[in-house]
């Protein structure tokens, strides 16, 4: 068996991974991560792509901005069409000068595997079968990853295990019975998403809410755009041909259904709908973060972003851990990280339940979510108060 040893064993290399890697780098702490699949698939995975500022903030401090600064879209505002009326939303002007940026997270997870092999810093692809091992506290084992690579079998001890491989990963499935308590909703719809190579028309997102349902018109850079429209968790995607998926979006878009500018599509898939929070996110010398700790439903942005609040903290508190000696910041990290994640799953509940239709069974439920939709849109109190959630909370 091959042996080796580190500071923090980081399973994942997704933005959380890759993320908590980087900026413990920074401040010269040694980790290795470690990723079931090979590059190519890491780096081809579409996913979000809003980036809150202390996302954009925390990339340029670690060291990966410099192309997020070039072609990233900064967005000033949003817009909420409501039976084809459109409202703006001034997102900057309401939160004093914040903004959003939008960067696939294709990009940003591109952007850091290069910085890490860059660096030559240990980064393993297609490690197979790994194992949390030794973490609980008071085992009196060194917390290791037992993984295999090439046939041969790996051991990797550290001093603490980092879980940032995602909802399906290891790390959180290998905790006790009852070690966690889990909070979950499953939606009763999806989105179905395509990404097309056609310049978009709007410099920002429009959230259009219909009585055919939802849709979303999004972009990835300006001759990419990516759009959603509302649909059940089990579509058939053969019933779904691209005339018909372009006719549902300019009709749900209304008025705004002149934007949607057709062109080649490069990836069609449908994305389920779940809020998920796994509480704590940590055990002895375990801690989780990302999708491995929580899912949000994608209509308000979060996914990502929390990821990246939730690695802040855990590095934060690592940093605290080996340059100061103190354990506070380990101790606090899962209540800290809980404390805005609620917050985020709040938001994102509230946004996908005013703007998606849920059934003929909801209908009392439905208007009731309209009306509070129109009244959102007639008060700058109530505009105001998305857009400082939109924008992202504080850290």
């Amino acid at each position: 068996m091959a042996r080796q040893r580190t500071q923090v064993g980081i399973v994942g290399a997704g933005p959380a991974g890759l993320v908590l890697a980087q900026r413990l780098a920074r401040h010269g702490i040694e980790a290795v991560v470690l990723e079931r699949r090979d590059r190519a698939y890491v780096e081809g995975r579409i996913r979000a792509g809003v980036l809150e500022q202390h996302t954009v903030d925390l990339l340029g401090e670690i060291g990966v901005g410099g192309r997020l600064a070039r072609e990233g879209l900064v967005h000033d505002g949003v817009e909420i069409c409501l039976d084809g009326r459109r409202t703006r939303l001034d997102m900057s002007a309401m939160t004093g000068g914040k903004k959003v940026t939008v960067y696939g997270q294709t990009e940003v997870t591109k952007d850091l595997i290069a910085a890490r092999l860059a660096q030559d810093l240990p980064l393993v692809f297609e490690a197979e079968e790994v194992t949390p091992l030794g973490y609980a506290e008071g085992s009196g084992e060194t917390p290791r990853l037992a993984y295999r690579k090439d046939g041969e079998d790996h051991e990797l001890a550290c001093d603490f295990i980092a879980g940032c491989d995602g909802f399906h990963g290891v790390c959180r499935a290998s905790l006790p019975a009852g070690a966690l308590t889990f909070y979950e909703r499953t939606y009763p719809f999806a989105w179905l998403g395509i990404l097309a190579k056609a310049p978009p028309a709007s410099d920002e997102l429009i959230y259009a809410r219909s009585p055919r349902g939802f849709a979303l018109y999004s972009m990835r850079s300006p001759e990419v755009s990516r759009l959603y429209i509302q649909c059940r968790p089990d579509e058939d995607l053969e019933e779904w041909p691209l005339p018909r998926i372009w006719e549902e979006l300019r009709l749900r878009l209304g008025d705004a259904g002149h934007l949607v500018q057709e062109g080649e599509v490069t990836d069609v898939g449908v994305t389920p709908m779940r809020s998920f929070v796994a509480e704590p996110m940590r055990h002895g010398r375990l801690f989780l973060a990302g999708d491995a700790a929580h899912i949000v439903p994608p209509t308000g942005a979060k996914g990502l972003n929390l990821a990246v609040a939730d690695v802040r903290y855990l590095s934060d508190a690592l940093i605290e851990h080996y340059k100061e000696g103190s354990d506070a910041g380990l101790a606090a990290y899962s209540e800290r990280a809980i404390a805005r994640i609620w917050k985020a799953q709040r938001f994102s509940w509230w946004m996908t339940s005013m703007l998606h239709n849920f059934g003929p069974d909801q209908a009392f439920e439905d208007r009731v979510r309209q009306a509070e939709l129109e009244y959102v849109l007639s008060s700058e109190a109530a505009l105001t108060t998305l857009a400082e959630n939109y924008v992202g909370l504080p850290i």
